[in-house]
């Protein structure tokens, strides 16, 4: 690890700690020429896998990417950076077990699986754009069914109409 300050490769590992909840370690370091201490943040690297979009074509799995399609999604919603950084974990534990390609279908249904059970605003607002819905009836189409799973024993259950 290098110094930020002076860019010297000797530091040492003053104090080491779980930050994050098991998913970084922080550690505490300083310089050997300069002293300067600073603090960094070692991450699990995750398994990579490539994602076959729609049209076949093949991409690394970025995990940005997903993280910023959702945070779209839960935008002025109630979920925590917590939720969403879980929901990710999750994801990708799953993934990454499951062989070196994985289609994006796959990745998008888990996604609205798991949004589903976070924030059902959140979940409708991903399904329409990984859905592609074009009108208004494919729209209430996903309500519907959405309503349904929640509410099939409810007496006053209704679907959604014109």
């Amino acid at each position: 690890m290098y110094c930020p300050k002076c860019k010297n490769l000797e530091t040492r590992v003053i104090d080491s700690r779980d930050a994050d909840e098991n998913r970084a370690i922080r550690r505490r370091r300083e310089c050997e020429k300069c002293q300067y201490r600073f603090t960094t943040f070692e991450h699990i690297e995750a398994v990579s896998f490539i994602v076959i979009k729609k049209d076949g074509s093949r991409e690394s799995y970025q995990r940005e990417k997903l993280e910023n399609g959702i945070w779209k999604a839960c935008e002025k919603r109630p979920v925590s950076q917590e939720q969403i950084h879980t929901l990710i974990d999750e994801i990708e534990e799953n993934l990454s077990h499951n062989g070196k390609e994985r289609e994006s279908r796959e990745l998008g249904e888990l996604v609205m699986e798991k949004l589903k059970k976070i924030d059902e605003v959140a979940y409708i607002r991903f399904a329409s754009v990984y859905r592609h819905f074009t009108d208004l009836e494919s729209f209430k189409t996903e309500l519907n069914k959405l309503l349904k799973t929640e509410r099939d024993d409810h007496p006053l259950h209704t679907n959604i109409s014109d």
